[in-house]
């Protein structure tokens, strides 16, 4: 007996990225027709954990060091809850109410929760979001590259030597790997990536705590103090304020996973609630990730003192041993070589099924043709529009990253303003809907104080990134008028 995929079906096409026409046999299909998902807690993990945990781990030092040891600290547990609780929240939201019909993106579930157009200021904020961070490690990916051919530098020709190489080759050449990335269909089908990734962010984590750590046992940490750094000569009271700012910001960002929440929770299989399995995988997740903040933020404060770097690895917090610097920078790119397609391929899949929707008859836009060794298939085919299309969208990205090198201000003031929308305020907002939280309630004003308090948050954490773009800009503008 077949199936095939229907008219109602094909409406929702354009936002679930769901192909049309698509025949299978039943008991290869879940629920809605689509192909049996394989997804598990520790794949959904594996995700979330790669989206996470990013090199901007190591900066946290550097954040505890403008907050001094109580403030930082408690804002990095702060953070943790905040985002375990309002993931918790828009887990239960995959499924749509009343009829139990999947949603595949946030989209489908604030539109589907919330109706009206909120669903398309939802989609601005996460499609700015994710077209950032794609920019974004490719810029850092490609320092931490540049980072390992330093430390050979400094370790031939001493910690004094001029080791200065340009990024933009290393650029070039993730876009080319993450071009050749880009066709895996899905992000189920890069389960394999999001596993490496997150081996290798707990690798260069851990060697960036432990390094920390050697230096604080052997005597030569750094002076620290409970309100962080201080106010005198090089600094003065308005600096201090923007760096507190930005470091509120950078934590919170730090935490943020809800642009590919959904997207992940779609690939789990329905054996169990996905609901269920995905909150498991969200307290794992959190856990394990804020363990990892902690030990870097907390070693690496004690260890460099109020004048931690901006980066451990990649700063040269550290020069010896040499080849475990480059050891963990190796990971870093391997861990955002994996992210890059975690934030990448709700894109792709957005786009895609809005083109498969217009063009449903179109072979270049749908057909398939397998890949081939000899006589076997493989698990792998070729499509000409994600070959076309993703190809472009990457060479686009990596340009971007090229023109901008001040990128990451701008980076960190996208995460500012899309943290609040996407972390608490559509979470905390269905969840008052779907469960009919009367106004006026005392849990209706808990959520709407929680609502409030990460507003104001994001709010300072983005004038923070602009007061950076802007310091940023000014420093950079010199160089482009002497060219």
């Amino acid at each position: 007996m077949k199936i095939e995929v229907g008219e109602s079906m094909e409406n929702e096409v354009c936002e679930s990225g769901l192909d049309t026409g698509k025949v299978a046999d039943v008991g290869e299909v879940d629920d809605d027709g689509r192909p049996k998902r394989t997804g598990t807690l520790w794949t959904a993990s594996a995700h979330i954990i790669t989206a996470v945990i990013g090199s901007g781990v190591l900066s946290l030092a550097w954040c505890v060091a403008q907050l001094g040891w109580v403030v930082g600290v408690a804002t990095l547990l702060i953070f943790a809850c905040i985002t375990l609780y309002t993931s918790n929240l828009l887990a239960e939201c995959y499924r749509s109410p009343g009829t139990g019909k999947r949603n595949y993106t946030y989209m489908n579930v604030v539109k589907a929760n919330l109706g009206g157009r909120m669903n398309i200021a939802c989609g601005l904020a996460q499609q700015a979001n994710l077209n950032g961070l794609v920019v974004g490690y490719t810029i850092t990916a490609a320092i931490s590259m540049v980072a390992i051919r330093r430390s050979n530098c400094f370790h031939e020709k001493g910690h004094q030597a001029s080791c200065q190489f340009s990024s933009k080759p290393y650029m070039i050449g993730i876009g080319a790997l993450e071009i050749i990335l880009s066709q895996m269909r899905n992000i189920e089908e890069l389960w394999w990536l999001s596993v490496i990734a997150t081996i290798t962010s707990f690798g260069y984590s851990s060697i960036g705590a432990g390094l920390a750590l050697a230096t604080i046992v052997s005597g030569h940490g750094k002076r620290t103090t409970v309100t962080g750094i201080e106010v005198g000569p090089g600094l003065t009271a308005a600096q201090k304020m923007w760096r507190m700012f930005t470091a509120f910001g950078d934590i919170a960002i730090a935490y943020t996973y809800t642009p590919v929440l959904i997207e992940v929770q779609d690939t789990i299989k329905s054996s169990e609630p996905e609901n269920k399995v995905m909150k498991k995988a969200n307290i794992l997740s959190v856990s394990a990730t804020t363990v990892f903040y902690m030990m870097c933020a907390c070693f690496g404060y004690a260890a460099f003192g109020n004048y931690a770097h901006g980066n451990m690895l990649t700063g040269f917090g550290f020069y010896e041993p040499f080849w475990l610097i480059d050891l963990a920078n190796i990971f870093i790119v391997l861990h955002l070589v994996g992210a890059y397609q975690v934030m990448a391929q709700p894109v792709f899949g957005t786009v895609e099924s809005c083109i498969k929707r217009r063009w449903p008859e179109s072979k270049f836009v749908n057909k398939e043709y397998p890949v081939k060794i000899g006589h076997k298939s493989l698990n792998f085919s070729i499509n000409f529009l994600r070959l076309t299309w993703r190809s472009m969208y990457v060479v686009v990205a990596t340009l971007v990253a090229i023109a901008l090198p001040y990128f990451n201000d701008v980076l960190a003031l996208l995460g500012a303003v899309s943290y609040w929308p996407l972390t608490v305020y559509f979470p905390v907002t269905m969840y008052i809907a779907r469960k009919k939280i009367n106004r006026g309630t005392i849990k209706w004003f808990a959520l709407q104080l929680l609502t409030l308090v990460s507003l104001l948050l994001a709010m300072v954490a983005a004038c923070g990134s602009i007061e950076g773009f802007g310091e940023a800009f000014r420093i950079f503008k010199p160089s482009l008028v002497e060219e």
